[in-house]
């Protein structure tokens, strides 16, 4: 098995990018901040998983070990192919999603192209336990979360970026304010 690959990123292609390790080209399909690290000159160094099937070997290249692991508690899930997990784990950094794991907050995966209602619930119910972030956090501040991202939501922002505004955010403020500051910390 692979596990991790470090040489000079030699082509991008819309399938992923093409690893040169001592003259032997590998293609990996990478999570964008994989894509964003080889991007610069010279050596890059890959997390990858090694997913086999009957017909295919592919390579799936990571930024770093907690993407990767998380991709695979991912793969775990049933309805969970790589393609999904691969696009779940390229939306957003591993901790919001173990935030959102933990938070129940099923919305965040149904806005991923290719998850529907059922597989963003069996994400959640599966996954809590093995990847949740600690403790949930108390009633009033995980609504309050969920207010704040609604109204951002409804203001324009993808779900995706208003998670991303509200992570900046303080958490223990009020839902309006924490719209307040991310507008603010956006303009």
């Amino acid at each position: 098995m692979i596990a991790r690959l470090r040489g000079t990123a030699v082509s991008y292609r819309p399938d992923g990018l093409v690893i040169d390790v001592n003259g032997v080209g590998y293609l990996v399909a990478a999570t964008p901040s994989a894509v964003r690290r080889a991007n610069g000159d010279g050596e890059v160094t890959l997390e990858i998983h090694t997913h086999v099937r009957e017909d295919a070997l592919q390579l799936y290249g990571f930024a770093d070990a907690a993407e990767r692991e998380l991709f695979e508690h991912l793969l775990s899930v049933s309805g969970v192919g790589p393609k999904v997990a691969l696009a779940i784990v390229s939306g957003s950094s591993p901790a919001d999603l173990r935030r959102a794991i933990a938070l129940e907050d099923t919305a965040r995966f149904e806005a991923i192209p290719g998850i529907g209602k059922k597989t963003a619930q069996r994400v959640v119910l599966e996954l809590k336990e093995k990847v949740g972030a600690g403790a949930p956090a108390p009633e009033g501040r995980q609504e309050g979360h969920h207010v704040a991202r609604d109204a951002l939501v409804e203001l324009g922002y993808t779900l995706v970026d208003a998670e991303r505004a509200l992570a900046e955010v303080d958490p223990e403020l009020p839902a309006e304010e924490r719209v307040r500051e991310a507008l603010k910390k956006a303009a």
